[in-house]
């Protein structure tokens, strides 16, 4: 069988707009825990330096897809450079207060509009829409997005403590800040991938036409809610992982067990992205969401490091799909013109599910033990199943009985989403 990802990168300039766009995503993965270890360090305080660090991953999840909705209405080129100007002058002065130990309000003040870094995740997945639209290539990309969000999010937060502690606390999201603008200026004068700027379609349902934003499509909703009950499972993996390594006085296995799960996700989803799936999108969205659920229950029965490796690295066999999937149907129901925007959206859910998972599980571990974390996670995975159970026939109809990821011609829904010139695309990423 050809090696699908061979055959993606033949492009002109993929190569180069997708390490670009590595180099800047990378960020996203350092900078909230650079921020925790950078204030426990230099203020010793930790509720201030896990309130500091909410207030900016609270930030990106409410300015990331305004950023990216600006996006899709005046392009990339035009976007992106003003947003990480915001990004990196704000990052700066937080560094500045904290080097000379500015009050706790100026830090807040800072961490807040530090938040607006742009979704690289999503603008690199825009341009590989814009190149393989309805081309089987478009399953391999989103697929080999899925398993470059694990390795962002397994090396970036490695980095970033690393720098803080091996050199002076502000290393790390000083670090962060400097790719961030490197990747951006390197990502944006790629314009030959740039995806064009489309006018607003019509009536697409769900009140989508025109220049309203994208979460106003009841699709992208449900598919937005459904990774938020994702990322609850993986911040409760997190978490719980830790507090079980600890448990069982092996507390440098929590590494091991949080490896674990970023292995089996990017394995999967390598292998699922050089696969030639017939099955609807809807189809194979349920299948994971399945399987993902009934993989949280060895979590329940794990009685040492070892075997709780082991039960995350099934678990995470099924994330990548699953995650692919909701990709996928991004790009079959939001239109071309909302894309970027439609993207964002699903990532931010899967963030803000982590999120919810890692402080919903830290509270039933300290009421019930590793046991009472990895409950969240199997309520998580009940509600991801229900989630992909009522989509089945709204996201069937609106994906034209949605064919198969890698066949030809995917895209189907060219009325739904406006008209022949103005295509369906989508979403990533992540974690």
């Amino acid at each position: 069988m050809a090696n699908p990802y061979g055959a993606l990168f033949r492009a002109p300039g993929s190569v180069a707009f997708s390490l670009a766009g590595y180099i800047a995503r990378l960020p996203m993965a350092m900078a909230g825990i650079g921020i925790i270890t950078m204030l426990s360090e230099t203020r010793g305080e930790y509720g201030l330096a896990g309130a500091v660090a909410a207030a900016f991953t609270l930030s990106t999840a409410l300015l990331g897809p305004q950023i990216s909705r600006l996006v899709d209405r005046f392009g990339q080129g035009r976007t992106l450079i003003p947003a990480m100007g915001v990004s990196v002058l704000s990052m700066g002065a937080l560094l500045l207060c904290v080097r000379h130990g500015a009050p706790a309000w100026a830090l807040f003040a800072c961490a807040v509009p530090a938040g607006a870094l742009p979704n690289m995740a999503a603008m690199v997945r825009a341009r590989w829409a814009h190149l393989y639209r309805d081309d089987p290539r478009l399953h391999s990309a989103l697929s080999f997005e899925s398993v470059v969000d694990e390795l962002t999010f397994v090396v970036g937060p490695a980095v970033a403590v690393t720098l803080c502690t091996a050199f002076f606390p502000e290393a790390g999201p000083l670090a962060a800040t400097a790719l961030l603008a490197l990747g951006v200026l390197l990502f944006v004068p790629q314009k030959r991938t740039e995806p064009p700027v489309l006018p607003p379609t019509g009536g697409s349902g769900g009140g989508s036409g025109g220049g309203g934003s994208a979460i106003r499509i009841g699709a992208l909703r449900l598919l937005t809610l459904t990774l938020v009950a994702g990322g609850v499972i993986v911040g409760t993996v997190d978490v719980a992982g830790v507090a079980f390594a600890k448990e069982q006085n092996m507390a440098a296995g929590a590494g091991v067990v949080i490896s674990a799960y970023a292995i089996g996700s990017a394995a999967s989803g390598l292998v699922f992205g050089a696969l030639e799936l017939k099955t609807p999108l809807p189809r194979l969205l349920l299948l994971g969401a399945v399987g993902t659920a009934l993989t949280t229950l060895p979590f329940l029965l794990a009685d040492s490091v070892r075997s709780l490796a082991a039960a995350v690295f099934l678990a995470g066999l099924f994330f990548s799909p699953t995650m692919i999937s909701i990709m996928g149907l991004v790009e079959r129901t939001v239109p071309a013109a909302k894309l970027t925007e439609g993207m964002t959206w699903v990532i931010t859910g899967l963030s803000v599910g982590v999120a919810l998972g890692a402080a919903v599980s830290g509270a039933m571990i300290d009421a019930y033990g590793p046991t009472g974390g990895f409950l969240v996670a199997v309520a998580a995975g009940v509600a991801l199943v229900l989630l992909a159970l009522v989509g089945q026939r709204p996201l069937l109809a609106r994906t034209g009985r949605a064919k198969s990821p890698g066949a030809p011609g995917g895209a189907e829904i060219a009325g739904a989403a406006g008209a022949a010139g103005a295509e369906p695309v989508g979403r990533a990423g992540a974690l």
